[in-house]
């Protein structure tokens, strides 16, 4: 029997903002938070850990709460660290639950049963994964798809080495999103974005835009900024002023008003 990770007081794994808001773009972002569930204490892990981009996506949830304003699109965005169990991650995918991320080990997360994993998948990834189903069949119909949009955010130095682009533009198999971008990223203020970039489908990220839009025939798009350009409100602000720009200019290809429910793609 798989037991229960989460106290009552901890509330559900996942949040919901603007549940209501009239843009077609519903906004996701799986590395919100570096929250830990009580019953797990600090996973072992050192504070400079928990307080890294080990432990979450710096600066994500804060823009897109920003780019959510601006469109008046719908948010939905995990609760609990990455660490716990990356809401990006099938159960099947070994790092679901990381044992290291980059150079900082995570003690808690070694030698795992099955048991064990089973209640994080239950506790973190099943809610997080039906709430997000559900959040986009409430929004679909005969003449309305939404589009989705994943929201993350990558450090500047990984494993010793500097990334220097400011913006990835990521797609798997369904590039008709991010080709657009990409075409019109540099009259809106993104010239230094880059598809695929600093990760692709070959490391495993897109397993959000796979699952939820892909398979359904939305539109869908997984946006990367580097984390010191967000890393303060009025950084916040501005990227997310160029990317609701971006997204519109975009998503006019396709005769979808970004401000509201549009027709039904081609």
């Amino acid at each position: 029997m798989v037991r229960a990770l989460l106290a009552p007081s901890e509330g559900q794994p996942f949040e919901i903002e603007r549940a209501d808001g009239q843009s077609p773009v519903i906004l996701v972002c799986e590395h919100a938070s570096r929250a830990i569930p009580r019953a797990l204490s600090t996973l072992g892990a050192k504070p400079e850990t928990l307080a890294s981009h080990a432990a979450w996506d710096i600066g994500a949830l804060a823009t897109a709460r920003r780019l959510s304003a601006l469109l008046d699109a719908p948010l939905i965005h995990q609760r609990f660290s990455r660490l716990v169990y990356d809401c990006n991650r099938p159960p099947e995918a070994m790092d679901a639950i990381p044992e290291m991320s980059e150079v900082h080990a995570i003690p808690g997360n070694r030698n795992l049963s099955d048991e064990a994993r089973r209640e994080r998948v239950a506790a973190i990834y099943e809610p997080f994964r039906d709430a997000l189903a559900e959040l986009i069949a409430s929004r679909t119909g005969p003449e309305k798809l939404p589009v989705i949009v994943t929201i993350h955010s990558f450090t500047r130095v990984y494993f010793g080495i500097a990334r220097h682009r400011a913006v990835g533009i990521l797609h798997d198999r369904d590039r008709r999103l991010a080709d657009a971008m990409l075409q019109h990223a540099e009259e809106e203020g993104v010239a230094n974005a880059m598809r695929n970039y600093p990760y692709g489908p070959d490391d495993g990220v897109t397993h959000t835009l796979c699952l939820h839009a892909i398979q359904h025939g939305l539109l869908n798009v997984m946006i990367e900024y580097c984390s010191d350009l967000i890393a303060d409100e009025a950084g916040q602000q501005e990227w997310a002023e160029r990317t609701a720009r971006l997204l519109e200019a975009a998503l006019e290809r396709f005769h979808i008003d970004i401000h509201a429910a549009g027709p039904k793609q081609n």
